[in-house]
């Protein structure tokens, strides 16, 4: 599976960006998916995950009520909307698949997106 993470850019406080993930490969409806971030010179972090129907999520405490993820199998794609984000979101957002509950990966099997870029201006 191969992932391609679109939707960054620059963007004030209290503003609002929706990133896109879009999946190829014949198996890519049938991974749970995940969202992280790393923000300069921290580790990569959990931000959300859905499973493979859409039908159970999970958040980071820090984008809890803010951010929402979902998906369109039909369009092998996941997304996730942000809102009245904040100046610690800057980051750049990654998704990955095989990713189940709070941000359990499986490392022999997960795929990354090259990540994409979000400015947060205060």
């Amino acid at each position: 599976v191969q992932l391609q993470a679109f939707g960054g850019g620059l963007v004030q406080a209290g503003g609002s960006l929706r990133l896109s993930c879009a999946a190829s490969g014949p198996t890519a409806a049938k991974y749970g998916m995940g969202w992280f971030r790393q923000a300069p010179g921290k580790n990569r972090e959990f931000v959300a995950s859905t499973s493979w129907s859409g039908a159970t999520t999970y958040y980071a405490d820090s984008v809890k009520g803010r951010f929402t993820t979902s998906r369109d199998n039909a369009k092998n794609t996941v997304y996730l909307q942000m809102n009245s984000l904040k100046s610690e979101d800057t980051a750049i957002y990654y998704c990955v698949t095989t990713c189940a509950g709070p941000g359990y990966v499986d490392p022999e099997f997960a795929s990354w997106g090259q990540g994409t870029q979000v400015t947060v201006s205060s």
